[in-house]
């Protein structure tokens, strides 16, 4: 997880740039609470984001966010002992506005017990053809320490970095499509220091035993997305996505949502489904052969082939539309994400079933978000 949370971090960093081409992002403070809840797992914390303009070109953005973890997952009772843990996460940023072109500039640090990433990205993006067109190219760099906490001379590092294309068109009135291209690169210790790999060992009383997993010391992943959001004659919108992805393990994935968006005087409503499919690493195996049957060797379930379906529903309430002392204005949204994932090759070993006879795992998960925005 601490692995997956630090790609996803740096994805989402180079992906948040330049999206307001054109015009600088208003001054706000959001201030959020989110806890995630599933398979053994809680997640939760607070966030607060900060983000002010200065003149008319530039803006600034701080962000500080904590995760406090407690895992008692199937990975870990399996093989280890529950944990807890908490990481603790800053950025900071600049946009700077020249005309129709906005380049934006991101430093972030994310600090735990046993992982520290750094990550440094930027994007330019450029607004043509009577702003209905805008482009925005985007980079980021990657960082990563991992070390084991059972183990203080442990220590590898990571180096990934993230190219990005996005080109933005309004297409009618009340049509705008998005086309994202992503590709990430990296190089170093990608697997987990604490999870391990079973393999068949009839001398064990369960069948099987253990050793540690084994991963590819490079990894170059390809992504493309579009999206497409209509604006209904009452002021509600739908909105479609479609993302396929493909990397050099072998995974092949294809994700599909679809969402509506309806206005309410004071309130907006949002609902939306997501549907998730990916294939298995290369070198992923619920149970090898024998003692170190491959060169590489895997049992993450997240690299693992899946199908998993996301139902989320969403509400805001705007106040202060008259403002207040500096405020502008003020919303309260809540969203409530239900989360099912069915692993085809992944076994539930808690079971103590007969080799080859464990159930599939599959996980329920409940993730909750509730933050205020005030603009000034």
């Amino acid at each position: 997880m601490i692995l997956r949370r630090s790609g996803l971090a740096l994805l989402l960093l180079a992906l948040s740039q330049g999206i307001w081409a054109g015009v600088l992002p208003e001054d706000r403070t959001d201030m959020l609470y989110h806890r995630y809840e599933g398979g053994g797992v809680t997640i939760d914390g607070p966030s607060i984001l900060v983000r002010k303009q200065v003149g008319k070109s530039l803006s600034f953005v701080g962000n500080y966010y904590v995760d406090m973890v407690s895992s008692a997952s199937i990975d870990v009772v399996t093989t280890a002992s529950p944990y807890s843990e908490e990481r603790t996460q800053w950025s900071l940023g600049m946009d700077y506005l020249r005309g129709n072109t906005t380049i934006s500039t991101n430093f972030t640090s994310s600090v735990e017990s046993d992982f520290d990433a750094t990550t440094y990205s930027l994007a330019i993006s450029q607004d043509m053809f009577g702003d209905m067109t805008t482009l925005t190219l985007s980079y980021a760099l990657g960082d990563d320490v991992v070390g084991k906490s059972d183990d203080p001379t442990f220590q590898r590092d990571n180096t990934r970095q993230h190219y990005g294309f996005g080109l933005t068109q309004i297409l009618t009135r009340n049509l705008i499509t998005t086309l994202n291209v992503e590709t990430v690169t990296d190089e170093g210790f990608l697997n987990n220091p604490y999870r391990s790999v079973r393999f068949a060992d009839p001398l064990s009383a369960t069948g099987y035993s253990y050793e540690p997993e084994l991963y590819p010391s490079t990894r170059t992943t390809n992504a493309i997305g579009i999206r497409a959001r209509y604006y209904l004659p009452y002021r509600a919108a739908i909105q479609g996505e479609y993302r396929y992805f493909t990397d050099t393990w072998g995974i092949e994935s294809n994700t599909l949502s679809l969402g509506y968006v309806h206005p309410w005087r004071n309130w907006t409503f949002k609902a939306k489904y997501r549907w998730h499919d990916q294939t298995g690493a290369n070198f992923y195996r619920d149970i090898f052969s024998r003692s170190e049957a491959t060169n590489f060797r895997g049992r993450d379930k997240e690299i693992s082939s899946l199908t998993s379906n996301t139902f989320e529903l969403g509400v805001s309430y705007a106040f202060l539309k008259n403002g207040w002392n500096f405020i502008d204005r003020g919303s309260v949204n809540f969203s409530v994400n239900l989360l099912q994932i069915d692993y085809d090759e992944f076994s539930d070993l808690r079971t103590n079933a007969v080799v080859g006879e464990e159930p599939l795992y599959a996980l329920s998960a409940n993730v909750i978000q509730l933050f205020l925005s005030f603009w000034y």
